[in-house]
């Protein structure tokens, strides 16, 4: 168990060994939930990195395909 302290701006110092433990470093995102009786705190955890080919084919297109002259046009105000 680690002891730590609230600052007068709400801050609070996650003790190093907890820190080292679940290797939060500088910078990392929490997520603080309200437990009733105390905060849990949780690490946000960002969307996975993807790239064009993990994605690139959801939007399966079935029409002609369009110019961009076409694309230009249908989006002229």
């Amino acid at each position: 168990m680690e002891i730590t302290k609230l600052s007068s701006e709400g801050q609070v110092i996650i003790p190093k060994s907890l820190r080292e433990a679940h290797r939060w470093e500088v910078g990392q995102e929490l997520i603080a939930i309200d437990m009733g009786d105390g905060i849990l705190l949780k690490p946000k955890k960002p969307f996975p990195e993807t790239t064009l080919d993990n994605v690139a084919g959801c939007f399966n297109y079935q029409g002609k395909p369009q110019s961009l002259e076409d694309i230009d046009n249908a989006i002229k105000p």
